[in-house]
Formats: structure tokens, C-alpha cells, sequence
């Protein structure tokens, strides 16, 4: 006889606690294998497909598309069947559910009416026969799979033993320790593609309603990406005495040494990557603004590693993926990383986690065509550069007038963290290393 689980919306991490449904990729009565996709939901952070762990017929959804739900909230019933007994289909009866099931998931189908709810035992066939077991986080899981690590020879620190992202942090960190990388796990994955029409792109903000006020006007509301950016915006300011610095400088040499690597073959290298190799050198000889500020503690912590954040408009507002030890990637790597985020930034795929965990930030507003800027900083941040566009201007180059490539820094720093000295040698060496690429290469 089948059994009804109850899936609810979990715990996606970074302290979000709510999320929106974008897109249900599931319709009642559809057959789903344990670890498919099921809704498509926009957190504070990122677009987030979330799989349901259990594989039978989905009985009940909750929630219409645009509807905002906390977590723990129930999101879809699933008719899960007896486990079989011949051994098929069994999977590998891991109690991690979810994970390393060794039997690629049927084809979803629809269930006819009258048609008895198959047997699909798998992973949750254990369920079933013990009582329920702990969800691991769909984000956790990701996090392991993408570093390679098989969580099933991790122990959970979370109730009844549930494997958290602190414990997966934690055995990366250990094994970084340890001078070693944790070995990859094949973990087999089957997409499979709703029977239904797929939907029309999710908009990239709140469709504006009109207001009901006697004034008229269009309101539109503060949530989800654009909320969380204006929430962040507005404690920046509120809590964070910054200050700004500009220089001009002549990027002319900047950009012949870029057309130089990239006509000596092989992967072309972006303007963005030799500005945050910039960045990181100059964080090096001025970690101050590699720091945050303890409130409570009142204390200035300086940081180890740089986790470069970098501005990113899309159709969604306004995002800053952010690119992990950044100060250990030459170019090449981090041109590719760059990438890789900005395609993920345009797509809504970026995770919490490539959200998150910035130490200072890259802000490349010279595309918009805009000359400067007094940036914002990224709370809980120390600082972030702004690099205004490159162009054609006249400048005294040699002791002669000259037309040269000119591009105006500036720098918005915490005061708390350093003095003005501190923010001008900053931002003197990151123009001296535009002015003269040579500069850069003799402080590696």
C-alpha cells in the first residue's frame, strides 16, 4: 500500500527563510523519481530549483506560482510505494535521501486514472520501513558535489545526525588542511523534462501593480533580489562611515599589455580579470581593506583570503557574485570565473553561496558609459573600487600633450578601518599599476 510523504520547503540556507514559487515543474499526479525538481523557487539570493527526495506520484502541490512561502512550509504530497522485493529498483538504500542511488530514475509519466501508484522503493524504501529519516539541504548537497565530497562518509552535526553545511565546510577545510582534495564522487543524475508546456521565463522583477492611491502611480514591491539589494544598501549606509577617493589615471599601457596576451594565443583574458589581479596585489600591500568590522566585539578583523565580489546587472536587479580566493588565481582563472558567474548572474542560477562570503568588492560601472561614482559598499564589507569607462581624452603624457586612454578610480572605504593615508596608497598603486603594468610584475 502506498504511503504519503509530505515535502516541505527546506532550509536553503545563508539565513533565508522564506522563498517564492517561480515555476512548478510538476503537475498532481505525475510520476517523479527521488532527487528530481520539482518547483522552481526565487530566494533573496538566487532562482533555486528544489528536488524532492521522495519518488512515487505526486498527490498535492501548495502554493500558486508567485506565492511566497516560509520554510518548512509544505510544497507537494508524494504517493510513495511499497519497496519491492526482488531486489529491482532498490537503489542503493542509502539513508542519506536522495544521495547515490544507484538506479537511474524512471521516465515521469502521468498516472491514469484508476491505475494503481507504482512501487518506487529506492532510497526512500528505508523510509518507509524504519520511519522517517533527516533531509539533507539541497544546497548542502550541491555544495558536496561540487567539491567532490561523498557525504555519506561524513556525521551530521544537526538533529538525529542531518548533515548541515557546516559539516561539508568543515571536511573541506580539513582536507585543505591536510594539503589534500577530497576525491570525486559520481553521483548519477537524471534530468527529466515536465510533460507540461514549459513556461514563459519568470520576469525579471515584481510585475508593478497599479497603486489604489488616490495619487495614482505604479507601485512595486521591494522583494526578493531587489528587496534583499535594498536592504543591504540602506544598512550600508546606515551603519558604515564611509568615505570616497577618486584618481584619474592613463590606462593607455593597460590596455596595450592586454592586446599583447591576448594576441599571443590561447584563452583571451578580460579587462576585469587584470583589473582584480590589480585588486588583490594591492589588497596585499594594503590588507586593511581586506577587513570587517565586529560590531559587538568592536574589533577590526582582518581577513586572509580575498573572496572578490564584483557587480553584476541583470534583469533581476542588481547582483554581486563573488569569486573564491581571488588573490591565489592568476588571470587565465580568473577570466574563466568571471565567466562562468556573469552567465549564472543572467540566467538566475547563481546559489546563496556564490552570493555570499565577499571580502571586498570590483565595480565595473564603465559599461553604463559613466565616467565615476561613489559607490556603495557591499555591507559587511571594508571597501570597494569603482572603475569608471576607458576613453579617448587628452592628457600631458612625456611633458606633451597627447590624446591617451584615461579611466577614473575611485575608492569607498569604512572609515573605521583605516585612515585616509591608507585609502590613498590604495588607490595610488592600483593607478600606478594601471599607468604601468610593469609595476604589477615587479611586486609578484
Amino acid at each position: 500500500m502506498a504511503q504519503v510523504l509530505e515535502f516541505k520547503l527546506p532550509d536553503l540556507g545563508e539565513g533565508l527563510t522564506e522563498a517564492e514559487i517561480v515555476r512548478w515543474l510538476v503537475q498532481v499526479g505525475d510520476v517523479v523519481a527521488i532527487d528530481q525538481p520539482v518547483v522552481e523557487v526565487e530566494t533573496a539570493k538566487a532562482m533555486v530549483e528544489v528536488p524532492c527526495p521522495y519518488g512515487g506520484v505526486v498527490t498535492a502541490r501548495f502554493g500558486e506560482e508567485g506565492t511566497e512561502l516560509p520554510v518548512g512550509a509544505p510544497l507537494i504530497t508524494v504517493a510513495v510505494g511499497a519497496p519491492t522485493t526482488d531486489g529491482e529498483g532498490e537503489g542503493s538504500g542509502n539513508v542519506l535521501v536522495g544521495y547515490g542511488t544507484s538506479e537511474a530514475p524512471a521516465r515521469r509519466r502521468r498516472v491514469r486514472p484508476g491505475e494503481p501508484v507504482p512501487a518506487n522503493g529506492d532510497a526512500v524504501a528505508k523510509d518507509v520501513a524504519e520511519g522517517p529519516v533527516p533531509v539533507i539541504s539541497p544546497l548542502v548537497r550541491r555544495l558536496a558535489r561540487q567539491n567532490g565530497l561523498d557525504l555519506r562518509e561524513l556525521h551530521g552535526s544537526g538533529p538525529d545526525g542531518l548533515i548541515l553545511r557546516a559539516d561539508v565546510e568543515y571536511a573541506l577545510r580539513a582536507a585543505q588542511a591536510h594539503g589534500r582534495t577530497v576525491q570525486a564522487v559520481a553521483e548519477p543524475r537524471t534530468h527529466v523534462t515536465p510533460q507540461a508546456p514549459a513556461p514563459a521565463a519568470a520576469p525579471a522583477a515584481p510585475a508593478p501593480v497599479r497603486s489604489s492611491a488616490p495619487a495614482g502611480g505604479i507601485r512595486t514591491p521591494l522583494k526578493g533580489v531587489r528587496g534583499a539589494v535594498a536592504d543591504k544598501l540602506s544598512r550600508s549606509r546606515r551603519e558604515i562611515p564611509d568615505a570616497t577617493c577618486w584618481v584619474d589615471a592613463d590606462a593607455t599601457e593597460l590596455m596595450r599589455a592586454r592586446s599583447a596576451m591576448n594576441a599571443a594565443g590561447g584563452p583571451k583574458i578580460s579587462l576585469l580579470a587584470l583589473l582584480a589581479r590589480i585588486c588583490t596585489a594591492a589588497l596585499a600591500r594594503f590588507p586593511e581593506l581586506n577587513s570587517t568590522v565586529d560590531t559587538e566585539a568592536r574589533e577590526v578583523v582582518q581577513l586572509d583570503q580575498v573572496h572578490l565580489g564584483f557587480a553584476a546587472q541583470t534583469e533581476r536587479g542588481l547582483v554581486v557574485p563573488v569569486v573564491r580566493d581571488a588573490h591565489a588565481r592568476d588571470a587565465e582563472s580568473l577570466t574563466a570565473e568571471f565567466a562562468r558567474l556573469t552567465e549564472a548572474a543572467r540566467t538566475g542560477t547563481l546559489t546563496p553561496a556564490e552570493l555570499t562570503g565577499g571580502t571586498f568588492t570590483l565595480n565595473n560601472y564603465g559599461v553604463f558609459g559613466v565616467d565615476g561614482s561613489t559607490p556603495i559598499i557591499n555591507h559587511p564589507e571594508a571597501a570597494m573600487l569603482g572603475v569608471g569607462r576607458i576613453i579617448p581624452k587628452p592628457w600631458v603624457h612625456e611633458g606633451e600633450l597627447a590624446v591617451r586612454r584615461l579611466v577614473e578610480l575611485s575608492l569607498t572605504f569604512d572609515h573605521r578601518v583605516c585612515d585616509g593615508g591608507t585609502a590613498g596608497g590604495f588607490l595610488r598603486y592600483v593607478a600606478d599599476c594601471v599607468e604601468q603594468p610593469a609595476v604589477l610584475l615587479r611586486t609578484l
